[in-house]
């Protein structure tokens, strides 16, 4: 692939002739643009980083396989720094194996004929991968013979000539990612395990083995759903499967959010597109017609937990990373995709109504329960919109950015961040330092509410809170968040972290959607400064200012900051700029939202203070 570009390296003032056009090759272009190919680049404390899209599109390549009845087995191997991915499909035709990895539109999934509905369609996966590597190694083993070749930042550096081999055919490659453009980069374990469960939940039958643990599902999305809810739900998992297309559904019992999680081709959608909205739309129709009453939308989904995953040929996605779904068809000449899904919801779900009372008669319960929420919270929200909306022109709370997660056309939507600080001392820092075109400062006064048992009810009458969900954009759900990264910024003491626990209880309580998804983080800024009259070091643990006091020699000058609002504007900087520390806060896999909440902010429990003063821990 090439570009036509200018060389910004000759002066600007000269004419603008044939000297002036630059001609980048593939390697190049990725290396100089990567965020075109895989989005942002990150450092891995998000689970869209592009250090777990390099691992994705080479997985699947290998899901590709299993989909098209080769190989029912995928091996991953992942150290700190080192991931192999080796399967047992077709392997690559070894004539072709090279130009494969590193010629930009070259693949097997042009022909359409050996790769019917797959996801990478457009060649430039792998090839990504190859150039963004300080080392890349392939190896394809078919009809009893094997190639190999290596390669480092998208140039080859050893090829051997085929030979013969008695080992099993497939493919494996082995990369690590480029430490110039992954900068301090760390694979977290837990975002690696929910991929790897949603590729085994998207192709019952396919085993993966991810550092010797072993993934496996026989339900497909019944057994994600299973897997992924925590609390009590008010009918049993509806499971219905076509071709092209499988759905399944509950309603929780407590929670107040839609949970969807969607996929494309095996794609995660995490944001939805023509599939999700048509789903959503064909759920209200379809239960409206069967109960003959014109239920609000809003009522019938909510506390809905649903998972929709379709093929479809040709798939368009709206970037690289193919995040969400624009096709409006099915395939070339064939439906489109709203009525693909509305048809199939119509018959199966209205179906399944029919042939089980019971699970009917719960869902018209839950759904006219939430009928009865929303008339009683109407008139509270009615007078906290007003109050929000003559608050806002004199609000001093959220200092907004120019750039918002929901704006489509936005090249740098995925960088947006908005900073839930404490009082102003902390904000202002933050302010001044702060990217105004992507970073935004949401500025509590005092320690916030602790909204543990109370209901929804609360974010309306509480000015605080109900300031910051319309500051996000949650209230209707997650599909307007106006900011990719909700960062906590308070300071590391007993009192910042009990407003840490607070913001945490708050989201847990009424948005948990906005941590499952990955968006909620803890800002990580240094304890100390250690610097002599060359050179200044920042450090973030006592380990690591006793190591900055070792190397700076004699008597050099120590800082300890006490607090955010002690960091100077100029320092501010450096640590929320390209080299910023952020730490998600997940849900584990064993623990309750329920129990989460009973630990943190139920009753005050001695083994409860134990934790806040002495672990300080983000990562729940």
């Amino acid at each position: 692939m090439s570009e036509l570009e200018p060389d910004l390296t000759l002066n600007p003032t000269s004419n603008y002739t044939e000297d002036n056009i630059k001609t980048l090759d593939w390697r190049e272009h990725i290396r100089m643009r990567p965020g075109m190919y895989i989005g942002k680049l990150g450092d891995g404390s998000s689970q869209d980083d592009g250090i777990y899209i390099l691992l994705k599109e080479i997985i699947d390549n290998s899901i590709d396989e299993f989909v098209m009845g080769a190989g029912k087995t995928v091996e991953i191997n992942l150290t700190d720094t080192e991931v192999t991915i080796r399967d047992y499909g077709r392997g690559i035709p070894l004539g072709k194996m090279v130009d494969a990895v590193s010629k930009m539109n070259t693949g097997g999934k042009y022909d359409s004929r050996a790769f019917k509905k797959s996801v990478g369609l457009n060649g430039v996966g792998t090839k990504a991968v190859n150039a963004l590597s300080s080392y890349f190694r392939v190896q394809s083993i078919r009809d009893n013979k094997t190639k190999i070749a290596e390669f480092a930042y998208g140039n080859m550096t050893n090829e051997e000539p085929e030979k013969e081999t008695t080992i099993r055919k497939g493919t494996k490659m082995t990369f690590i990612p480029d430490a110039e453009i992954f900068k301090n980069y760390k694979f977290r374990k837990e975002y690696v395990e929910r991929m790897l469960k949603n590729y085994v939940y998207l192709n019952p039958g396919l085993k993966i083995i991810f550092n010797g643990e072993e993934f496996y599902s026989e339900n497909g999305l019944k057994d994600l759903l299973q897997d992924n809810i925590d609390e009590e739900i008010v009918y049993d998992i509806i499971h219905l499967k076509g071709e092209d297309i499988e759905v399944a559904l509950t309603h929780s019992g407590r929670s107040y959010s839609e949970t969807y999680y969607s996929f494309v081709n095996g794609q995660n959608t995490t944001q939805g597109g023509t599939h999700l909205t048509a789903f959503k739309e064909a759920i209200v129709k379809t239960v409206r017609e069967f109960y003959g009453k014109n239920y609000d939308p809003s009522d019938i989904r909510k506390s809905i937990i649903a998972a929709v995953a379709i093929k479809v040929m040709e798939p368009v996605f709206e970037s690289q990373t193919k995040t969400k779904l624009g096709s409006t068809e099915m395939g070339p000449g064939l439906l489109t995709v709203r009525t693909f899904v509305n048809d199939f919801i119509k018959t199966q779900l209205d179906n399944f109504l029919h042939k089980n009372p019971e699970a009917a008669q719960n869902l018209e319960r839950k759904i006219r329960q939430a009928e009865i929420e929303r008339k009683e919270l109407s008139g509270i929200q009615k007078l906290a919109r007003e109050r929000a909306k003559k608050v806002s022109l004199h609000n001093k709370k959220l200092r907004d950015c120019r750039q918002h997660y929901n704006d489509q056309k936005s090249q740098l939507k995925l960088d947006t961040t908005i900073f839930i600080t404490e009082g102003d001392s902390a904000s202002g820092s933050i302010t001044k330092s702060r990217s105004v075109e992507t970073q935004a400062v949401f500025s509590l006064r005092g320690k916030p509410l602790n909204s543990y048992g109370l209901t929804k009810k609360i974010v309306y009458e509480n000015e605080e809170f109900n300031l910051l969900q319309a500051a996000l954009n949650i209230e209707d759900g997650l599909e307007e968040l106006r900011y990719n990264n909700v960062v906590i910024a308070t300071d590391a003491d007993v009192d910042g972290m009990h407003i840490r626990l607070l913001l945490i209880t708050f989201f847990l309580q009424f948005f948990p959607d906005l941590i499952r998804e990955g968006h909620l983080y803890i800002l990580q800024t240094p304890l100390f400064r250690v610097r002599n009259k060359k050179e200044t070091r920042y450090c973030y643990t006592e380990e690591e200012r006793i190591n900055a006091l070792n190397e700076l020699g004699k008597n050099p000058e120590i800082t300890r900051f006490k607090g955010l609002g002690e960091i100077s504007p100029d320092e501010f900087k450096n640590f929320i700029g390209k080299d910023i520390k952020l730490e998600p806060v997940m849900i584990g896999k064993d623990t309750t939202i329920e129990n989460l909440l009973e630990f943190y902010m139920g009753k005050n429990t001695p083994t409860r203070q134990e934790f806040i003063v002495n672990n300080l821990k983000t990562d729940l």
